[in-house]
């Protein structure tokens, strides 16, 4: 079991690195997937995954099931276009629901959507977008209207 209490301090000092890079280059680091991860991780309760496995990245534990959850997550900047997307998802892959994570610019967790895989499968397989249908890309917009808000920041 991966321990967050471990990962926190370098989850940390990756936030700012990936600040002071985008200051001193303009572009991103690529750091959002695991700060969601870990973000999620630690505000729901949630075991993260060994080892990246094919689909999802933790697992909640609920009535005796184990619930496979596959994060995602996206920088909300304030210049930021309407039409961002949701990072590719496999619908051949082993997984239950999809948590969106949404960040700020300083990487902290503004908040966080969750989506059945029935109705995520339902959203991707509509006729009519490339990104959509073939790489498993739906907007964010798309994504909470077919989500949940399970946690926002005060």
């Amino acid at each position: 079991m991966v321990l967050l209490s471990e990962i926190e301090p370098i989850i940390k000092e990756a936030k700012n690195l990936a600040k002071k890079y985008k200051e001193l280059t303009g572009k991103p680091l690529g750091i959002t997937g695991e700060v969601a991860e870990f973000a999620a991780a630690k505000i729901l309760g949630l075991e993260l995954s060994l080892v990246r496995q094919p689909g999802y990245d933790a697992i909640r534990h609920a009535n005796g099931k184990e619930i496979k959850i596959q994060i995602k997550g996206r920088c909300v900047l304030r210049n930021s276009k309407p039409g961002q997307r949701v990072g590719s998802i496999k619908l051949d892959k082993d997984w239950d629901i999809v948590i969106l994570v949404l960040l700020d610019e300083e990487f902290e967790v503004l908040s966080m959507y969750e989506a059945e895989r029935s109705e995520i499968k339902k959203a991707l397989l509509v006729p009519g977008s490339k990104a959509r249908n073939e790489r498993g890309a739906l907007g964010v917009s798309k994504f909470k209207s077919i989500g949940h808000l399970i946690w926002k920041r005060s």
